[in-house]
């Protein structure tokens, strides 16, 4: 198909259905020309030339006549437009020029030397009639401009270029009319000429195939749009620019939907196209990513094992299998997210919920002006897939979970209040996605939130269960412990730091809870109880209390060992020189 020369192309596949009836009925219908002269509504001059013109029946005899009265043609056919204003010989009139420039198209010229005559140009002698209330009239018309566009030596610019551009843009966009199919006609000799093609692209026309496309068009229809894409993507800059549309995936869904041989030829063309006329090694990639993203490799698989009489067909697809082939060995997981989130179309695909990748990859989204994020944000707003839009709240969230300073860059893109949208969703999973993302949009530090979660959670447990270490001991001396600890915090603290014995029987209470089988404390029953040392340190009132009373103890006892002593020494003092201490009888 890219060897195939453009103008054969355009010209075939221009369709002649519905206007070429039409056309046969006007012809049919023959003028009297001698009535307008008698209504002094043409010349004497115009009326002659119009009845030769009209004897003339063969290519050949029109060419001879043309060659030596061609201005003469193009005075004649403008003054007849102008002067007549009934609309079956207005549409007589047109079919003939269009019949005319058919037969030849360098017959185009006569208007464009006719109109400098009057240093003017040949648009504003047919752009008018694209006001006209005929359908037949307006889109004869336009077929009209779109040859004299396509096949002069003078290119349409300005206003006038802008004006029947968006003309095609309203019908297009209608899809009402009959004649749409020759519209697209018009649009396909237009984007012949490169001026064109850029032209159409800054109108905003791609967005008007991909609307048609996107309508679920007939397959007459789809086959010219895509012919279009296929043209625009002749010229290296465009298919440059045609990256930031949605093709791949459009063309891809028509590829599997597709019946007629004609629209799988010219969706493939189109493929080759965008992989075999981009410069940039970028592009090329870019484009081949979409096409694996959106299954293409599997569909070419397929084709492979049918028949096609048409040998263009079997060699697209064969340097297809080869360019994609090549890509998948190079693929990355962030080009495989990067294609994904480009293509539109986001499902639950490992890369999303991999750790690893938002960690390594999560500052690549702010490449290029954050392309990525923009994208990621624009599906919020305009996509109606509940699983697109739940992956996308879903990777906004681990974005800034990974990025925190995305936080700002998400807001300033409109993501944060996108993505409350979200949050009443009528879908579950919309709505979940979309909670979690606000968390972690809203919290400053992610993994502390993680951490406190963890704890309220664990707190809830009864102690047992929150400790391993814990199994088998007795409830009733761990809340003795509990006590001790909260009662009486700071002599616990003095204890463990000033007092070796303390610290050794904190061990030794320790392995007992670790081994409470064998150091259980157990407290004896009766009038005189006597708790255990491992009870005492168990409860540090008790402990307290205890070591005060023995303190007490000890002074008292060392009081009267000093009384004693004193009383024994003022008797010897007393007592004769030689006297002996008297002996406590026995």
């Amino acid at each position: 198909m890219t060897k195939m020369d453009i103008r054969g192309a355009v010209d075939a596949a221009v369709p002649t259905n519905i206007i070429a009836a039409k056309a046969a009925e006007v012809r049919a219908n023959k003028v009297n020309w001698q009535s307008y002269l008698q209504g002094q509504m043409i010349s004497a001059e115009d009326c002659e030339f119009i009845q030769r013109f009209e004897m003339k029946r063969s290519s050949e005899e029109k060419q001879e006549m043309l060659q030596t009265e061609g201005s003469q043609c193009a005075k004649t056919f403008i003054n007849l437009m102008t002067h007549i204003s009934k609309e079956q010989t207005v549409q007589y009139i047109l079919t003939m020029v269009d019949d005319m420039l058919q037969e030849n198209h360098q017959r185009v010229s006569i208007f464009f030397d006719y109109a400098k005559r009057s240093k003017s140009t040949a648009w504003p002698y047919f752009l008018p009639m694209l006001n006209r209330q005929d359908p037949f009239t307006v889109h004869m018309a336009a077929r009209i401009i779109a040859k004299l566009a396509a096949w002069g030596k003078e290119l349409m610019e300005g206003s006038d270029l802008n004006y029947y551009f968006n003309w095609i843009k309203t019908q297009l966009s209608s899809q009402s009319s009959q004649y749409v199919q020759c519209v697209a006609g018009c649009l396909q000799l237009m984007l012949r000429v490169n001026e064109y093609r850029f032209a159409w692209v800054e109108a905003d026309g791609v967005n008007c195939i991909m609307g048609v496309l996107s309508n679920k068009c007939g397959f007459q229809l789809q086959y010219q749009m895509i012919f279009s894409i296929w043209l625009l993507a002749f010229s290296p800059q465009m298919c440059e620019h045609l990256r930031r549309y949605n093709i791949i995936p459009v063309l891809s869904d028509i590829l599997q939907e597709s019946v007629k041989e004609k629209v799988t030829r010219i969706i493939l063309a189109a493929f080759r196209n965008f992989l075999e006329k981009s410069t940039e090694r970028e592009t090329r990639q870019e484009y081949a990513l979409a096409m694996i993203q959106c299954k293409v490799l599997k569909q070419l698989e397929n084709l492979e094992q049918q028949k096609y009489d048409d040998e263009d067909i079997s060699e697209d697809i064969k340097f297809l299998l080869e360019k994609l082939g090549e890509s998948v060995q190079d693929l990355s997981s962030f080009d495989e997210y990067s294609s994904e989130l480009k293509s539109g179309r986001l499902e639950w695909s490992p890369v999303h919920k991999s750790e690893k990748f938002w960690r390594e990859n999560a500052v690549r989204l702010n490449e290029k002006n954050y392309e990525l994020l923009k994208i990621l944000t624009k599906l919020l707003e305009v996509s109606d897939d509940p699983q697109v839009l739940a992956v996308a709240a879903h990777d906004v969230g681990e974005y800034v979970r990974h990025y925190p300073r995305g936080k700002r860059v998400i807001e300033q893109l409109g993501g944060k209040q996108l993505v409350m949208n979200h949050m009443h969703h009528e879908d579950q999973q919309v709505r979940y996605n979309a909670l979690l993302a606000v968390q972690k949009l809203m919290v400053h530090n992610w993994y502390a939130l993680a951490s406190v979660s963890s704890f309220y959670e664990n707190i809830k447990k009864p102690l047992l269960q929150r400790y391993e270490s814990l199994k088998g001991v007795d409830p009733k001396f761990l809340r003795d412990m509990c006590f001790a600890k909260k009662h009486n915090k700071k002599g616990l603290k003095k204890m463990q730091a000033n007092n070796a014995k303390a610290m050794s029987a904190r061990a030794e209470a320790i392995k007992a809870l670790v081994e409470p089988q064998v150091v259980k404390p157990k407290v004896p029953k009766g009038p005189n109880r006597k708790l255990t040392r491992l009870a005492f340190i168990a409860h540090p009132k008790l402990w307290k209390w205890i070591r005060s009373y023995r303190a007490r103890g000890r002074r008292l006892h060392k009081t009267k060992a000093k009384v004693q002593t004193k009383a024994e020494a003022s008797a010897a003092a007393q007592a004769p020189k030689g006297a002996q201490a008297p002996v406590k009888a026995p």
